[in-house]
């Protein structure tokens, strides 16, 4: 979304002697309440021949060029001494408070000035854009009022700041009129893309995926790179399980953008749910040399390194994850994951260990922790580690073998003998070789009929 930029309006309260206008700038519409986080810019009226004014409000407009607002604000209150009602003064105050930061005293200027004269468009705008900003219920009154007044110049885009900044001001709370207030600054601006962001956004967050759809294809075809739109359709496609239509659209941007760590990150994603692991893994390699210290991504690229096979690599990301967050549990399962998959049993066992102790619910790492502890020969941590896993989860069919084998290492063929049936009574010719071993090992270690 672009940054908004400096347009020209008018008031009908300036001197014929004055250069300025009315006021010197002002806030644009969607700045102070935008979900797009745009930055604040001003606005200019435009200068016309009305009946005589203080002369410390040229002076004082004068002084707002030069961002000299301490001299602005003595100047303007001499004016306002003269006459109190004067809407262009509190005006132009309201202006130079907000650019001093003070809040307070900038909206109750602005009201003064709207009090003083209703029907200014500007006025009404800054004052709801002020009270949008500071989160008062009293920013959508007169926000709705600037969109029903005409603004003093550009009325087409003016009017459409007004509905952009109430729409954005009422999406929570009012959606339905949110999305009547874009489509009205859309029909005002037709070439501006930024309504039909601004619809699409919220479309997308009501899950009208259709509707999101057509409205960042409308943006697309005012603004082909547009980034936003191009990885919200993804979105929307890739909700829609339509990755074949995202991938393209997202390969040809990251060819425009090869810096935009963004889009290889979504690329790289669509990639992987299409199955492409290895086409995704150098898009996420791509994204994490342009922000390395992306965690999300490095968690997924080293879950897609995990799947490909290439162990030594996710265990790489994995401690640097865990050199980052030390205290994450799940780090320290998904890497004691990988170490048991290389036969790295010992040092599989503590990360097991580390993530057990960290979150003690955590039952998958139990049943690992059984696995590693077993491998290692410490098989009072397996049988332990299984009792804890099976209060979690329900049992299953290979810890119930897993158990019997401890309980065999450890010489206590009751038990053993136990497991091993309940493993061939659960089994049922799933695991052929294990129940081949259980059945011998039963022979051998329950006693002989006579």
């Amino acid at each position: 979304m672009e940054t908004e930029t400096e347009i020209s309006s008018g008031a009908a309260a300036a001197v014929p002697t004055m250069k300025h206008g009315i006021a010197t700038a002002i806030l644009l519409a969607v700045a102070a309440v935008s979900v797009l986080a745009q930055t604040h810019s001003t606005v200019r009226h435009r200068k016309e021949v009305v009946e005589e004014q203080p002369a410390e409000l040229a002076q004082a407009e004068d002084s707002i060029q030069k961002s000299d607002f301490a001299a602005a604000e003595s100047l303007l209150k001499k004016a306002l001494e003269r006459d109190p009602k004067n809407f262009q003064a509190w005006f132009d105050l309201g202006f130079v408070y907000n650019r001093l930061s003070r809040t307070e005293d900038s909206i109750h200027a602005y009201r003064q000035s709207v009090a003083a004269k209703p029907d200014v468009f500007e006025s009404n705008l800054n004052l709801g854009l002020m009270l949008a900003r500071n989160n008062n219920p009293d920013a959508e009154q007169f926000l709705r009022a600037a969109t029903t007044l005409k603004p003093t110049a550009r009325v087409e885009e003016g009017q459409a700041r007004a509905w952009l900044s109430l729409g954005h001001l009422i999406e929570n709370t009012k959606p339905d009129d949110a999305l009547a207030a874009y489509q009205k600054a859309a029909d005002l601006t037709p070439k501006d893309s930024e309504p039909h962001l601004s619809a699409a956004l919220l479309r997308e967050h009501r899950k009208d995926f259709p509707g999101a759809e057509a409205e960042y294809k409308q943006v697309l075809s005012l603004e082909p790179h547009s980034v936003e739109a191009a990885l919200g359709l993804t979105n929307v496609y890739m909700k829609a399980g339509r990755l074949a239509e995202a991938e393209p659209l997202l390969r040809g941007l990251a060819t425009l953008r090869p810096d935009d760590a963004d889009l290889h990150l979504q690329l790289g994603r669509v990639l992987a749910a299409q199955g492409k692991k290895d086409d995704a893994i150098p898009e996420f390699q791509a994204a994490l040399q342009l922000t390395p210290g992306d965690a999300e991504a490095q968690r997924d690229l080293a879950d897609l390194l995990t799947q490909s096979g290439k162990l030594a690599e996710a265990e790489k990301l994995y401690r640097a994850l865990l050199t980052a967050s030390p205290n994450n549990a799940q780090l320290h399962q998904q890497l004691g994951e990988i170490l048991l998959k290389q036969h790295q049993f010992p040092e599989a066992q503590q990360e097991f260990e580390a993530a057990v102790k960290l979150q003690p619910g955590l039952g998958e790492a139990y049943g690992s922790l059984a696995i590693a502890a077993n491998e290692n020969k410490n098989y009072p941590l397996a049988i332990k580690a299984l009792d804890v896993r099976d209060k979690l989860l329900p049992p299953t069919v290979v810890g119930n073998f897993l158990r019997a084998t401890a309980y065999d290492h450890l010489h206590d063929f009751k038990n053993a003998s136990v497991y091993y049936r309940l493993f061939l009574e659960t089994a049922k010719g799933q695991y052929p070789d294990q129940e081949w071993q259980a059945r011998h090992r039963l022979i051998a270690i329950e006693p002989k009929k006579h």
